[in-house]
């Protein structure tokens, strides 16, 4: 059974329920928001809805990595994240992840104050990256990633590309209380193995430690419902609801508020589900 986990100053039992992440993304170029949020301002403002509204963690992100994205430097990444991270420090006491995959700009991060890192290429990107979450003691989260779609047995390799990250955080003194995993909805994998995924979340319990989806307005979602990415939130609360029944610790999102509605109904109906076991 997973126990509880430090995010900055708070306590997270897993175990327990599911927890909300709000993405906000400062960058001009987001799939689903750029623009919106990209002055300090702005997304600090955004940030405090969302806390409102009921998000347990902040993830700050300053570069879209959307389908076909353009990288854009670290120095670029971190004049747009560190003054919202700073500003958010001031204000509010819930914990903030940092949506990176740069060890420089999750070190400077962290040194601003956030109290997370959400690695994209799940350490395996840059190799100090698991050095820079060891010495600030933060909890990462891992998701699945590879630069092409090349499986030969889809599920084995995916499972040993993430065994692969827990690895590499293990080994650079990553606490096994710190690390979460994501299964990478919408990256590297093809619209049916993104469905395969999301049917099967409950076979993610098997590497034992908490699971993060985030598969908000994704494509998955858009090709589903022949629907734009303004048009996706019904979907993305389907995928909410049946992440919870199958026991998804933490659901990153952009619409807090809905999300967390569903969360709590699904929630409602798991914990009930032993009343009558005989039925």
């Amino acid at each position: 059974m997973i126990g509880t986990m430090k995010i900055g100053s708070r306590e997270f039992a897993p175990d327990k329920r599911t927890y909300v992440m709000g993405i906000l993304n400062v960058t001009p170029d987001s799939f689903s928001d750029g623009g919106k949020h990209n002055k300090p301002k702005e997304a600090v403002e955004h940030a405090l809805r969302m806390i409102e509204e009921g998000a347990d963690i902040i993830d700050v992100g300053g570069e879209s990595t959307r389908p076909n994205y353009t990288m854009i430097s670290e120095e670029e990444e971190m004049s747009r994240i560190l003054p919202v991270i700073e500003e958010l420090r001031k204000v509010t006491d819930i914990p903030i992840s940092v949506d990176t995959y740069k060890s420089r700009v999750a070190d400077a991060a962290c040194r601003a104050g956030a109290h997370m890192i959400n690695d994209i290429w799940g350490l395996k990107y840059d190799p100090d990256m698991a050095k820079v979450a060891a010495k600030h003691k933060v909890p990462v989260c891992l998701m699945h990633n590879r630069k092409a779609m090349d499986y030969k047995d889809f599920y084995k390799d995916f499972r040993d590309d993430l065994n692969e990250s827990i690895r590499i955080a293990l080994e650079a003194g990553i606490s096994e209380n710190d690390i979460i995993i994501d299964p990478g909805i919408g990256f590297a994998k093809t619209y049916e193995m993104n469905l395969f995924l999301l049917n099967r979340l409950e076979k993610l319990h098997e590497f034992g430690y908490p699971v993060l989806l985030g598969a908000s307005r994704k494509s998955v979602i858009g090709l589903t419902l022949n629907e734009p990415v303004e048009n996706r939130l019904e979907g993305t609360l389907a995928v909410t609801a049946i992440a919870v029944m199958k026991g998804v610790q933490f659901i990153r999102v952009h619409d807090v508020k809905e999300n967390l509605r569903a969360i709590r109904m699904a929630e409602a109906i798991r914990m009930k589900q032993d009343i009558n076991k005989g039925v």
